[in-house]
C-alpha cells in the first residue's frame, strides 16, 4: 500500500467511523426553545472532543488491521485461491 492509499483509506475509515460514534451518548434537548434557535432534537452536551478523539483511536486501529489484511499474503489476489488464472 502506498502513502497515498494509505492515507484515502484512512481518511474513509476515520469519516465512516466519525459517523458511527456521533450517535452515542447523546440525549435531546427537552426544553429547546425554537424561538432562540434551538431544536428538540439537538443534543444537550455533545462532547465533540471526546467523540473526535474516539474517532481517531478506532480509525487508526481498523487502519492498521487494513493495512495488515492488504500487506499480508491472508488474503492476496496475486497467490492462491483468489488469484487470477494466468493466460
Amino acid at each position: 500500500m502506498t502513502w497515498f492509499t494509505g492515507f484515502v483509506v484512512f481518511a474513509l475509515t476515520w469519516w465512516t467511523v466519525l459517523f458511527a460514534v456521533l450517535p452515542i451518548g447523546t440525549r435531546p434537548d427537552p426544553d429547546a426553545d425554537p424561538a432562540a434557535g434551538g431544536w428538540r432534537g439537538t443534543p444537550e452536551k455533545p462532547h465533540l472532543l471526546r467523540k473526535l478523539i474516539a474517532t481517531t483511536v478506532i480509525s487508526v486501529l481498523v487502519w492498521l488491521a487494513i493495512w495488515w489484511l492488504v500487506e499480508s499474503d491472508w488474503i492476496s489476489f496475486r497467490t492462491g485461491w483468489l488469484a487470477m488464472p494466468d493466460r
